[in-house]
């Protein structure tokens, strides 16, 4: 099992280089992009089948509840996940502004590609000169879709043509993909990445954006969900399946939701009669989302307050957790080109210690956006979210299994981090009654996740109907809600994670508090939790019920 794990790991990251370089895998070479032509796939799909009949022969009862079986269930779980969503057919038609479109690959690795070595340096070029044939490729997987029957929404080929338009319009000093320059100064290197980005790189983003704009965009749907593509409803059910490790029905997961929203905002009556003297939450939070009051200056004055929220948690972590994380975590604003369709994200820290982690802020339009939003989304991706949860599993380094410090199962991940805003206030770190109402909020729009992916997926919601249910119930500004909506046409179901997980998480907390009583110990629950990775839900219940189990 050791032996399979390993090969199957070593396998997926030169079969998808980038995920090395964003995952700051040691050892791992950053000198190409994935290779997404129909044979390679092909190979790879006759691999997988390979490993999930070597898994299919192996006992799981043989392995005990070690680190063996934490393997197995991490790898059969990504496999089949694979397996359940091969008839989506995502590279013939993901032009997705996020995700794993092309241009949103390329781009994420501006910012991370290692240099600073003559290694590196050579390497980021011939990542950089490979550009052109990738997005040659993504244009002929996406014309044979085409002919298909699959293709991305209008909307987000429009996002995917505006970003590129900017990143076209950027000067070359200050463009993302000049970015690895910036971070090295070696003169050679500067001139010849200049030359290269001029000569070839440039020219074939500005290929591939006619193409998308001429040729693509009138022949892409109008319906956004996945299920207007061919076997879209079948694509649907695998997603949900490969996403959350559950086998459930949208019309489930859509009346949860309904149900978790109602509930949530119960909760966030109950802080606006307290703290503000109201009942109508809807009317609160408009006006702390609007009234220049409560929303920021400028740029400079949104990183500082999450700064300031980053250290606060630092400071906070050791009384509930017995593991804490090396690796710092620091705060960087979003490149111009992506800031306006993004809101955060964190990027994990080199496992050679070469870059701390990274999260990533959008301070587009300020003056538009509410303090009350900003602690929550901080503490969700960095401490005690995303950064605590993926450092501590890096850093475990051999106490568990290699898949599973660098495999990520989205209903664990996404949902620690939502748990995480919870656990937020239990630890002290809001400042206000105002940030706590916005961290309910904020909960409240992931719970309305569970309604609008499913509704634009399987239930036909057009795009204006989906950011009208998560303005209704948050009332976030338009722009926040446009970001998830165009996002899960694309990411089908990834919306889904956050609010299972959570709810989840938090059902094994409960378990372990009734279980245990005086003797149920936080710190302990959550190194439990933490112990082997973002591990899919099923290996999570199936731990916590263990440790409940031998603690009675």
């Amino acid at each position: 099992m050791r032996r399979l794990a390993d090969t199957y790991v070593a396998a997926y990251f030169e079969r998808h280089p980038d995920e090395a370089t964003l995952d700051g895998v040691a050892g791992a070479s950053h000198d190409r992009l994935p290779d997404d032509s129909p044979p390679a796939l092909a190979r790879w799909q006759e691999r997988e089948d390979a490993w999930l009949a070597d898994l299919r022969a192996i006992d799981p009862g043989r392995l005990g509840d070690g680190l063996e079986a934490v393997a197995y269930g991490v790898m059969r779980d990504a496999l089949e996940g694979a397996v359940a969503t091969r008839l989506c057919r995502p590279e013939l038609w993901n032009v997705g502004h996020t995700g794993n479109g092309a241009v949103a690959v390329i781009m994420a690795l501006t910012a991370l590609q290692p240099v600073g070595t003559e290694a590196a340096r050579r390497q980021t070029l011939t990542r950089w000169r490979a550009i052109p044939g990738y997005l040659a490729t993504a244009e002929g997987n996406q014309r044979a879709g085409l002919r298909l029957g699959f293709s991305a929404p209008q909307s987000n080929v429009r996002i995917t043509v505006s970003q590129l338009d900017s990143l076209l319009a950027t000067l070359l000093e200050r463009s993302p993909l000049f970015d690895p320059a910036r971070r090295d100064t070696t003169p050679w290197f500067r001139l010849e990445l200049a030359r290269l980005l001029t000569v070839a790189v440039l020219p074939a983003l500005q290929g591939y954006r006619d193409f998308l704009a001429r040729d693509y965009l009138p022949r892409a749907r109008r319906a956004i969900g996945v299920s207007a593509n061919p076997d879209g409803a079948a694509c649907y059910r695998g997603s949900i399946r490969a996403t959350t490790g559950l086998a459930l029905s949208p019309d489930s997961v859509h009346r949860l939701g309904r149900a978790t929203v109602a509930r949530l905002e119960a909760e966030m009556r109950v802080i606006a009669r307290r703290s503000f003297r109201t009942r109508d939450v809807g009317r609160l939070l408009e006006r702390l989302r609007n009234d220049h009051a409560f929303t920021f200056r400028s740029r400079e004055a949104m990183l500082g307050a999450a700064r300031g929220a980053v250290q606060r948690a630092k400071a906070g972590m050791s009384g509930w957790f017995g593991r804490l994380p090396q690796a710092d975590v620091v705060v960087e604003p979003y490149p111009a080109f992506r800031e306006r369709e993004s809101v955060a994200e964190w990027h994990p820290p080199a496992e050679d210690g070469s870059r701390p982690g990274i999260y990533f802020l959008s301070t587009y339009d300020p003056d538009h956006k509410s303090r009350a939003d900003l602690e929550a989304l901080t503490f969700h991706e960095t401490i005690p979210g995303h950064h605590l949860q993926g450092v501590i599993a890096l850093e475990r380094g051999p106490a568990i299994p290699a898949i599973a410090r660098y495999f990520w199962s989205p209903g664990f991940g996404e949902g620690w981090a939502e748990y995480a805003e919870q656990l937020a206030d239990e630890m002290g770190l809001y400042s206000s009654d105002t940030a706590r109402l916005g961290a309910l909020a904020d909960i409240t729009l992931s719970a309305a996740l569970l309604v609008v992916d499913t509704g634009i997926n399987a239930f036909g919601w057009t795009r204006e109907r989906g950011i009208a249910y998560i303005r209704e119930h948050t009332r976030v500004p338009r722009l926040r809600a446009e970001v998830p909506v165009d996002r899960y046409p694309i990411w089908p179901a990834q919306g889904l994670a956050y609010a299972l997980g959570r709810l989840e998480i938090r059902r094994l907390r409960a378990a372990a508090e009734r279980a245990l009583g005086p003797r149920f110990d936080v710190k302990e629950f959550h190194d439990r939790v933490l112990e082997n990775g973002a591990v899919p839900l099923p290996i999570l219940r199936e731990s916590i019920e263990r440790w409940i189990a031998a603690a009675r």
